[in-house]
């Protein structure tokens, strides 16, 4: 009976049915996971090479626009002029100009220099988003987390070199949380189907303290990791741009939209433009005008219609950057609990580490600095998560920048509606085409429905040559890219691995072209590569391929949004400037006068990345024996009037507890106090203090409040090491900032939240 039952027809199809099973499921598992494009060419050697039109030369092509040759009525006019260079203006002319539409691209700043290159750097779907549409029963979360995912992929295919997936960490710290963030994240994983990234696992604590040591293990149950992607913002921008101008679109940053331009009937035509760097202003003649400004989406609008109402409800998103030795290098964390109620991000980024974000109300502005209220709010929400003997430090905190989160309203609503969830697209009455809110992950998709909409609202239906193509469109710097072809770069030019490395993952085979610039070291390794700082891989080629090939006209253009140095240390990118000035002025031809301008205008601007506010701008390097001169008599009549360089004022940060023979001279303080068994009273310590320069004005409660957070509040007397712990307590203690009244953090609901800025 027993071998009747074991080879039955039931059993040998049971049998049968899980072999097929389990040979599927293993294919299908083996196989899952995004498959890294292939490289369009097969050759190690360099793509041919493309330089792009010059600055001028897309000025000339905006001017011609106005041009009536022969009795012409306006040949050169443009489809579209797009007003805006961040992700989403960028995302527009990539679309448009592949349609086959002329189109023209103005930004009054540089391209990403706002929302775009201040961002969390994800590329996500919103797991957030997933647990609002499961938990309210919510279509429209569930179809925003379904695009999301989907151009999620596509931020793969097009542009591999700069985007990769992530693992992120959910560390579980109650038992009944398992099941709930298991279901939450393969949830995430069916919604991504063949999308999908990889699969989503569960840690024992074992494991999960091994990945992530810095982990606080008190009372930890396990973790669960889930994926998603992770981009450079800004570099991803200039891509974007470069694309578009490869396939004809004209661009211009540091040109401002000055006034709009409206035919009899109402309906917009031009629009005047001014050159910020020279102050010459002409005007830009279109079939229609795409506001894609983002925070500063009313501005425009405004000239449109003096009498319009404000759509833009911003809210500031700070994120600091720590040093990379706050996370492992290959794996994020997520709170999805903070005390406000907000998620954080706790990301490897860079060779760094970032922390972030915030929703604090904010007003407009072109520079918003991060708060230190916002920056020690992180601050103290990183401390949660990580292990009691890593001392979370103001000090650790490399740079620190904030992020104009541009959430709408719609307009044609009415004012009871709210926020709109996603991104809005509205057409005024006089033709003014607007596209604000959403994020940096569905910026292909917000720039498809925009230019479907500008296709049917100006007419342009004879002129466009084809549909959309943006889902197969592969960027700038990805045709000849592979992720081993930094190992080409170091046999060819000699370079360090981790320069060549970051050459490569920044700007994919263009790197070869950095390279050709890249001059001598004269040293017997690396051959090529003068580094800009010794902590980071930034070289000086980068600087001169920014210019040339980038249309990078300012210093911040190159350490801010070409090179990332200002957001990975605001100190390093403050070092490099003189560097970074003369090569600019080498190749603009800048005199002393026009470098030392710049050089200000740099330091003001990382002050809003949270350089240290009593840094001093860095005074230019004389090149020649007029410029030498010139700088001698400026020494040499500062002294005469009594003048010089102002000393710092204000605070410093320092990742160091104590600067280079401090400690020597708190033992010797102490040795004059200690008793015989080399301890002191802790009633002395006020005025043991007072003796120890920089500590001059401690307070009697500072003091008190130091011992009791040391745990030495119960104790009689301190021995040395305990006195040198107190002291470093009392750094971070006199850095604080003084008392303000708690700020309005935004409590808005993450369906509204734009998924981040």
């Amino acid at each position: 009976m027993l071998r009747r039952a074991v080879f039955s027809r039931r059993a040998l199809a049971a049998a049968s049915g899980a072999t097929i099973a389990a040979v599927g499921g293993g294919y299908y598992f083996l196989n899952s996971g995004p498959a890294y494009p292939a490289s369009t060419r097969e050759t190690r050697r360099p793509p041919p090479p493309w330089s792009p039109p010059s600055r001028e030369q897309m000025l000339d092509s905006l001017r011609a626009s106005t041009d009536t040759p022969n009795g012409t009525e306006y040949p050169n006019q443009f489809d579209l002029l797009i007003v805006g260079g961040g992700a989403t203006g960028a995302g527009v002319a990539v679309d448009a100009v592949t349609r086959g539409l002329r189109v023209a691209l103005v930004e009054r700043d540089d391209f990403s220099a706002g929302t775009s290159s201040k961002s969390t750097k994800l590329v996500h779907g919103g797991v957030r988003y997933l647990q609002k549409a499961v938990m309210e029963l919510d279509y429209e979360q569930y179809k925003l987390v379904k695009e999301a995912l989907h151009e999620r992929r596509i931020f793969l295919q097009t542009a591999p070199y700069l985007s990769n997936m992530l693992p992120i960490m959910l560390p579980i710290y109650k038992y009944w949380q398992v099941p709930y963030y298991w279901v939450g994240c393969k949830m995430y994983d069916m919604l991504a189907g063949k999308e999908n990234m990889e699969t989503s696992y569960l840690m024992s604590k074992g494991k999960a303290l091994e990945t992530f040591p810095m982990l606080k293990s008190q009372g930890l149950v396990g973790a669960l990791v889930y994926y998603d992607g992770q981009h450079n913002d800004s570099r991803m921008n200039i891509a974007l741009i470069m694309t578009a101008v490869k396939y004809g679109a004209t661009v211009a940053n540091h040109t401002e939209v000055t006034s709009l331009h409206k035919d009899d009937n109402g309906k917009l035509y031009a629009a005047r433009v001014r050159d910020t760097l020279t102050g010459r202003e002409w005007d830009v003649r279109t079939r229609g005008i795409v506001n894609a400004t983002g925070p500063f989406s009313d501005a425009l609008l405004t000239l449109d219609n003096l009498s319009h109402k404000p759509i833009v409800q911003p809210s500031s998103g700070v994120h600091i950057t720590l040093p990379n030795y706050y996370s492992p290098r290959t794996m994020g964390l997520l709170d999805p609990s903070t005390s406000d109620g907000r998620v954080i991000f706790f990301l490897p980024w860079q060779g760094t580490t970032i922390a972030g974000t915030t929703d604090t109300r904010a007003q407009v502005e072109t520079e918003p600095r991060a708060s230190e209220e916002d920056i020690r709010w992180i601050l103290e929400e990183v401390r949660r998560y990580l292990s009691p003997d890593i001392k979370v430090r103001r000090g650790d905190v490399l740079s620190a920048w904030s992020g104009l989160r541009p959430l709408v309203r719609n307009p044609n609503a009415n004012s009871t509606e709210g926020l709109v969830r996603n991104h809005m697209i509205h057409l005024s009455a006089s033709g003014l085409l607007t596209i604000a809110g959403g994020k940096w992950t569905t910026y292909r998709a917000m720039a498809e429905e925009t230019v479907d909409e500008a296709v049917k609202a100006f007419n342009l239906h004879n002129r466009v040559k084809n549909a959309c193509l943006t889902e197969n469109v592969r960027l700038v710097g990805s045709d000849g890219w592979t992720r081993n072809m930094f190992i080409g770069l170091i046999q060819r030019y000699g370079l360090e691995t981790e320069v060549a490395k970051h050459l490569s993952d920044n700007y994919g085979d263009r790197a070869w072209t950095v390279c050709s610039l890249a001059q001598p070291t004269g040293e017997p390794w690396p051959l090529h590569g003068i580094r800009l700082s010794k902590s980071y891989p930034y070289i000086e080629a980068e600087v001169r391929y920014a210019i040339r090939h980038e249309y990078a006209q300012t210093p911040v253009d190159v350490i801010a949004r070409r090179c990332r140095l200002a957001f990975l240390n605001a100190q390093a990118a403050l070092e490099s400037l003189p560097r970074v000035v003369d090569i600019m002025a080498e190749e603009l031809h800048w005199n002393r006068a026009k470098k030392k301008l710049e050089l200000e205008r740099a330091t003001k601007f990382l002050a809003s990345m949270g350089l240290p506010p009593n840094s001093l701008a860095p005074e230019p390097a004389p090149n020649g024996t007029l410029e030498r001169l010139q700088s001698l008599f400026e020494y040499t009549g500062a002294l005469i009037v009594g003048q010089s360089r102002p000393p710092a004022q204000g605070v410093t940060y320092s990742r160091a507890q104590f600067d280079a023979g401090e400690v020597d001279a708190l033992r010797t303080v102490f040795k004059t106090k200690a008793d015989n068994t080399h301890r002191v009273d802790k009633r002395e310590l006020p005025q043991l203090l007072k003796e120890v320069p920089g500590y001059e004005n401690v307070r009697n409660k500072d003091v008190d409040y130091v011992l009791e957070e040391s745990g030495f509040a119960t104790r009689t007397s301190l021995d040395l090491d305990e006195f040198v712990e107190v002291c470093a307590e009392l750094k971070d203690v006199l850095l604080a900032p003084a008392p303000r009244i708690k700020k309005d953090r935004m409590r808005i609901p993450v369906e509204k939240s734009g998924g981040g800025v």
